[in-house]
């Protein structure tokens, strides 16, 4: 209980106003979430990846890929880029990260998606290469049957530490680290 000489800290603060405009960011975000980009045109640093005419930008503007499986080191962009094709192809993103998930939440997410066949879902595993096998082979039906588009990240390199019939299921996009020029 605070002294008669304490005062509230929050008693003064006014509240964040809410972000104008469809898709801003409310201002008590941190500034790396508000800035991230929102369409593939506006990640910088992986041209090599994204520029006119290649595939990932093509499969996105078709709206026609099924699992994707992005690997760099860390900071790259793999979770924007992630993010920003589900916003290009209005699909509902649900984010796990590998690390701190279970059996169980997978299932709830994959049944979830198979009672939605008209949202398409895209399942962005991060840290992909944490899960063991049998993690990875659960997720093998629903990414054959369309349910959820898989996108996982991973720092490691797949042909290690992603199951072979998951990694043959999959496009693989290798990320380069971003140049100090692309940052600033």
């Amino acid at each position: 209980m605070p002294s008669a000489d304490q005062s509230d800290f929050f008693a003064d603060d006014e509240p964040v106003p809410a972000a104008a405009g469809p898709g801003a960011k409310p201002a008590n975000q941190p500034l790396a979430a508000r800035m991230r980009p929102r369409r593939l045109a506006e990640v910088v640093g992986q041209e090599h990846l994204l520029m006119a005419g290649s595939l990932l930008p093509r499969l996105v503007a078709q709206n026609r890929f099924g699992s994707l499986i992005f690997y760099g080191p860390p900071g790259c962009g793999k979770t924007s880029i992630a993010e920003a094709i589900a916003h290009e192809t209005k699909s509902r993103f649900v984010r796990v990260n590998a690390v701190m998930s279970n059996v169980a939440e997978l299932r709830e997410i994959l049944t979830a998606a198979r009672r939605r066949p008209e949202a398409a879902t895209i399942l962005f595993i991060d840290e992909l290469h944490r899960f063991n096998k049998s993690q990875q082979d659960l997720l093998l039906p629903d990414v054959e049957e369309g349910n959820v588009r898989l996108i996982g990240a991973t720092t490691h390199n797949p042909g290690f530490y992603v199951n072979p019939p998951l990694l043959s299921r999959s496009h693989l996009f290798r990320l380069e680290p971003l140049a100090t020029a692309a940052v600033v």
